[in-house]
């Protein structure tokens, strides 16, 4: 089998790029194992303009946001399901610092914060010191996205259900080959796992360990995304919700802990009102980096290899937009916002294989 490009994950990142290949009629497969506890699998979608305690602007985000709301509502149509909606932040303070900290953003009138508290939100929760809003905030389905992007996949023999195997690839002067496999160039979309990749294992990843539970709510409205310290978010199935995360740095494994469980169980108890069921606890490995930039593009020494990763805990919004971009790229050679691009790292690239 000939294709111009191997793609190796189907995650959110794996995804939009076939994506964009697909539309510019280019030849490609996906290699993925169809691991339920991927993080792409496990993630509520969130895609949030604002990050961090102090309610600090997202990097990029004036672009990100309509662009990612555009990418999701076409790939909706083109899917035939719902990809994409807005779920605004009520974020419900859970200090007198935390409520004067988002109250100083507003006063220097940064974008997508505001403290308009005219609901009244009682009968729902339990909360003392008010709330802010976070506007416009929305949620990819990823539980409807990507398993409706595989079936298309498989229905056009474009995706191998399989873990890649690395001790299998072979490069030439001309081709990758893997197994009876050949191709033009390989992407790698594979998440955490690259930290081992020999051609990509010296990039500053900083992969962390987070979990959430899933949980049947039928009587709260799922017009919005709550916050108090953890994300209460709506998933596309009504009344289904997830909530978390959390970030560890330093783990064993990544199982479910029972410490996480307590923890978010005891917050739900003290916040909400009316009754939950808890159906799930999930755990997952992040590809996230330590300056928080994602990394795009061609092996600056190896240019028939590509990655498209470290997208972190803003994948969703930072997904799309650089599939895009990589597309872009290997068709016209358009160039990559430099922040991203994986040749900023091409001394320390030069330092693996070669």
């Amino acid at each position: 089998m000939q294709f111009q490009y191997l793609i190796i994950g189907q995650g959110i990142s794996g995804t939009w790029l076939s994506y964009y290949l697909e539309k510019s009629d280019r030849s490609f497969l996906v290699i993925d194992n169809n691991d339920p506890n991927a993080p792409s699998r496990l993630a509520a979608g969130i895609i949030n303009p604002v990050t961090g305690r102090r309610h600090v602007t997202a990097w990029m985000i004036e672009e990100l946001l309509p662009f990612a709301w555009n990418a999701y509502t076409e790939f909706g149509k083109q899917l035939g399901i719902k990809a994409i909606s807005q779920k605004d932040i009520i974020d419900f303070f859970p200090s007198a610092q935390m409520r004067e900290s988002f109250q100083q953003r507003v006063n220097e009138n940064a974008a997508y914060v505001s403290l308009d508290e005219s609901v009244n939100y009682n009968d729902l929760f339990n909360y003392e010191l008010g709330y802010g809003q976070v506007k416009p905030a929305y949620t990819a389905h990823l539980d409807n996205i990507i398993p409706a992007w595989r079936k298309i996949l498989t229905y056009k023999g474009k995706i191998l259900n399989e873990q890649f195997d690395l001790s299998q690839l072979i490069f030439t002067t001309e081709v990758v080959r893997y197994k009876e496999i050949t191709a033009e160039k390989i992407i790698f979309c594979d998440g955490a796992i690259a930290g081992s990749n020999p051609y990509f294992n010296t990039l500053p990843f900083a992969p962390n360990k987070g979990e959430a539970l899933t949980l049947e709510i039928p009587d709260l409205p799922a017009e919005r995304i709550y916050k108090r310290g953890m994300m209460l978010v709506p998933l596309a199935t009504a009344g289904h919700w997830w909530i978390g995360s959390s970030y560890q740095w330093d783990f064993d494994d990544l199982n479910p802990t029972l410490a996480f469980r307590e923890k978010t169980e005891l917050l739900l108890r003290e916040w909400l009102k009316v009754p939950y069921t808890v159906t799930g606890h999930i755990a997952s490995n992040r590809p996230a980096t330590l300056e928080r930039r994602p990394f795009v593009g061609l092996h600056p020494l190896h240019s028939q290899v590509g990655i498209l990763n470290g997208m972190g805990t803003k994948g969703c919004s930072l997904a799309p937009f650089f599939a895009k971009q990589l597309a872009d790229h290997l068709l016209y050679n358009t160039p990559i916002t430099a922040e991203a691009d994986v040749r900023r790292f091409t001394r320390i690239l030069s330092r693996n294989i070669s």
